[in-house]
């Protein structure tokens, strides 16, 4: 009887579980924003979160992934009357079955532009759009940028072009580019120079040239866990999600306090459709988040 009773039990479909909440101060640590940010956000329908067991405000999921989106949007200078209007238009523009964390969407100077993974259109009029971006790394070779040399400055080492790079970063890219450009020239091998590089040409907007250096780093420095989650940035960005996916595992797998890392994976798997892994780095994440 007690075999039957298992075997009954076994074949028996399991109840769905129920999905895992994120408190309003859990989010707000997890993608980096203030409390009060995630409140106004609520408040203006763009997401749909939930009331727990004593009432506070608390997220799931897709409400993450809408929110990540959304901060991004406002962080490239896409103003909040703007996102509701598109966020609105996606909903009308997309199939009932197909969710608004399915897509990506990225600013562009003034122009936001969405995609499916087959077509790109700009969501505020629902006009197509050729998206040039290649998948492939940018051809390596880049043309030389001129600039005189000052005298104390002919015979630095790569290490100093480094250190005057870190310098320059905040007051001018440009130059900081140039010096980590110069640093590299000296020792092509200076792996946190690559890192560097990469970083102010993907915030630049220069995808192809930040991939070929994130690639270099990773393969000067196959350990360091940050050109492993830079790529995976990258990649995330452009849509190329299980790319980006294996990227992030390397991250984690070389840092696995990494919480950063925990979090945007979390989030692109939960895109992707696999929840149980997704929860798993989400829950990661947290945890480390309160950690520090």
């Amino acid at each position: 009887m007690t075999r039957d009773v298992a075997s009954t039990l076994e074949s028996a479909p399991a109840a769905p579980a129920p999905e895992q909440r994120f408190s309003l101060r859990e989010a707000a640590r997890i993608l980096e924003v203030p409390e009060a940010r995630l409140r106004v956000l609520a408040r203006a329908g763009l997401l749909a979160p939930q009331s727990g067991p004593i009432g506070p405000l608390s997220f799931g999921f897709r409400d993450l992934l809408l929110l990540r989106t959304t901060k991004g949007l406002l962080e490239s200078g896409v103003p909040m009357p703007r996102i509701r209007r598109i966020w609105s238009a996606l909903r009308e523009q997309l199939a009932a079955d197909v969710p608004l964390t399915s897509i990506t969407l990225r600013a562009d100077g003034e122009t936001v532009v969405v995609s499916d993974g087959s077509a790109t259109w700009q969501p505020d009029s629902g006009q197509a759009v050729l998206d040039f971006e290649p998948a492939e790394i940018a051809e390596r070779a880049e043309p030389p940028r001129p600039r005189e040399v000052p005298a104390d400055e002919s015979d630095l080492t790569a290490e100093q072009w480094y250190d005057l790079a870190i310098e320059r970063e905040a007051s001018s890219p440009a130059d900081a580019i140039d010096a980590y450009r110069r640093a590299l020239e000296l020792d092509a091998d200076l792996a946190d120079a690559h890192v560097n590089l990469g970083r102010l040409y993907h915030l630049a907007g220069e995808r192809g040239r930040a991939e070929a250096h994130y690639r270099d780093a990773v393969r000067l420095a196959p350990e360091d866990p940050i050109p492993h989650f830079n790529l995976g940035v990258l990649m995330e960005e452009q849509g190329r999600r299980e790319e980006a996916v294996h990227a992030y595992r390397q991250a984690v797998s070389r840092d696995p306090d990494f919480a950063d890392a925990h979090c945007n994976l979390g989030l692109l798997l939960e895109s992707l459709g696999r929840r149980q892994e997704a929860i798993a780095h989400l829950m990661a994440a947290r945890e480390h988040y309160r950690a520090e």
